[in-house]
């Protein structure tokens, strides 16, 4: 068997579909992965305009969870990023939601994602429109990861956001802050949005409990998680955004896990690097091993395929997809030519 995930897919995917079910958008991914850059594909021909190279190729899937054809989308999205960014200073800011909204998610993983973006675009634009902050539209981008190193199910936004904002008069203005937000009150006001959502989201039946869970049993958890603190980071800021831009890209197609990490496969057990998370008190972490049983592997894998539809990456403010004029006034007011 190939040590790739189109081998893995291919020699498994099958006898673990039999015994469960699963959506339509996860057997159409899986048909497709195991599939990318085979015969059943067709194929395709290159040659230089001189005609003095000439080869065949098989054709891509194309599927967003792929690791194997992805890398030109991507190089693609950063490309058009960088084009776009502010020529000032970046921050990049992590919204984790609690383990303990785990099961919620996998019921409601569109839904879900949904009210995760809302809230941290109304914390944000609450926040920084505000004169004792910021006063001002900021411009940021925020991506969707659902998993942590050891494929975990670990939902929580990146956000990449420029240190400043257009004012009404058309003026760039800085924050008044040196430490541009104040941590506990993001994480508060984050908080306090995501839990309102999620309890309207149960009131008008838009989202669905686990069949272990009962609206008395939830509703005790959503003031647990009230008192409690939530993991909302903010990161040093950067002199750009290229860096951070570089960061997300990784991370937006391409699925989970890169067919480099794979070590070996077989018909008992797949195995994978991975780097565990740095501890605060760790400067460097070395790379792990994770074992896992093909059923097991596939079980992580696939909890992170896209539902149909879901956008991943989202633009707000100057940063947002029909805000090309203001974008280009910010640019004008940094001193950079129009997009």
């Amino acid at each position: 068997m190939e040590c790739t995930l189109r081998g893995i897919f291919q020699e498994h995917f099958e006898a673990y579909a039999a015994k469960r079910r699963l959506p339509l958008y996860v057997h159409r991914a899986a048909y497709w992965i195991s599939r990318c850059r085979t015969a059943e594909l067709g194929g395709h021909v290159r040659r230089c305009p001189a005609g003095h190279v000439e080869r065949g190729f098989y054709n891509s899937c194309h599927q967003r969870g792929c690791p194997q054809c992805q890398a030109m989308a991507t190089e693609s999205w950063l490309e058009r990023q960088r084009a776009r960014l502010l020529g000032c200073a970046h921050h990049h800011l992590i919204f984790t939601i609690p383990h303990e909204l785990n099961a919620l998610w996998r019921w409601n993983r569109a839904a879900m994602a949904k009210l995760l973006f809302g809230a941290v675009r109304e914390a944000l634009f609450e926040l920084l429109g505000d004169p004792k902050y910021l006063g001002a539209t900021p411009a940021f981008l925020s991506a969707l990861h659902t998993w942590g190193r050891s494929l975990s199910l670990h939902p929580h936004v990146h956000v990449l956001i420029a240190d400043g904002g257009l004012d009404d008069n058309g003026a760039w203005v800085r924050p008044r802050r040196s430490h541009f937000l104040p941590a506990r009150v993001l994480m508060m006001l984050f908080r306090g949005k995501f839990l309102a959502a999620l309890r309207e989201g149960i009131e008008r039946a838009r989202l669905r409990l686990p069949p272990e869970a009962s609206r008395e049993r939830f509703t005790s958890l959503l003031n647990r998680l009230g008192r409690v603190k939530w993991n909302v980071r903010l990161c040093t800021r950067y002199a750009h955004g290229e860096g951070v831009a570089a960061y997300l890209a990784r991370y937006l197609k391409g699925g989970a896990l890169k067919n480099t990490q794979l070590v070996s496969t077989d018909a008992s057990c797949v195995r994978f690097r991975y780097t565990p998370h740095r501890d605060e008190n760790d400067s460097s972490s070395p790379p792990m091993l994770m074992t896992l049983s093909p059923a097991a592997f596939l079980d992580r894998y696939l909890t992170h395929i896209a539902p149909p539809r879901l956008q991943t990456v989202r633009g707000y403010g100057l940063y947002g997809q029909r805000q090309g004029a203001a974008l280009n006034a910010a640019r004008a007011a940094l001193g950079q030519t129009a997009v």
